[in-house]
């Protein structure tokens, strides 16, 4: 092989390597910055899998629909559930979106809607998973997954171990909920 092929099949390997793990930043409108008791949550809403249903929690989100809303069912190794302004797990904004399920799945910090048996009832209520939950993937619609603050995720109030209905007495919250895009430094 010729010395200029080597030096050149180098450099490319050396780019390759510079910029492997270099994503670049998700875009501002599509990032969620969740305030809770113990610091930041931060969720890349994912605009290409569920466009309706992240239009419109960026909606309420800029409306200021879930701050204060508490974490009425958290089950540990499961999920945490938020978004029902009656903190009751029947409320929500009074208007139900259409199912967008995909072939995204529920991994740990995957974001999905809450919803009744009609695939079409999801609202505002979302939840958070804990850990993998394969047994939700194609069933519930995913919109988001936590990029960072997963420690303030996991300190979330759970239930009381072998709670079937996961309700919390006392409950946490979300303190605040915006569109990074929103957020001036």
């Amino acid at each position: 092989m010729s010395k200029i092929l080597t030096s050149l099949l180098l450099i490319g390997f050396a780019l390759t390597l510079s910029t492997k793990g270099a994503e670049a930043a998700p875009d501002p409108e599509n990032v969620l910055v969740m305030e809770v008791k113990t610091g930041e949550i931060v969720i890349e809403l994912l605009p290409d899998v569920a466009p309706k249903h992240v239009a419109r929690i960026k909606e309420l989100t800029r409306e200021g629909f879930y701050d204060g809303i508490v974490f009425h069912r958290v089950i540990d190794g499961f999920m945490a559930q938020t978004g029902d302004p009656t903190g009751t797990g029947r409320g929500g904004s009074g208007q139900n979106l259409d199912a967008e399920f995909s072939r995204e799945p529920f991994l740990r910090g995957t974001m999905g809607m809450a919803r009744s048996q009609s695939p079409n009832s999801a609202d505002s209520q979302f939840f958070f998973t804990f850990d993998a939950a394969t047994h939700l993937d194609g069933q519930y619609t995913v919109w988001g997954r936590v990029i960072a603050g997963m420690e303030h995720v996991d300190s979330i109030k759970k239930a009381p171990p072998g709670s079937r209905s996961g309700t919390v007495e006392d409950p946490d919250k979300i303190v605040r909920m915006r569109v990074k895009a929103d957020i001036k430094e």
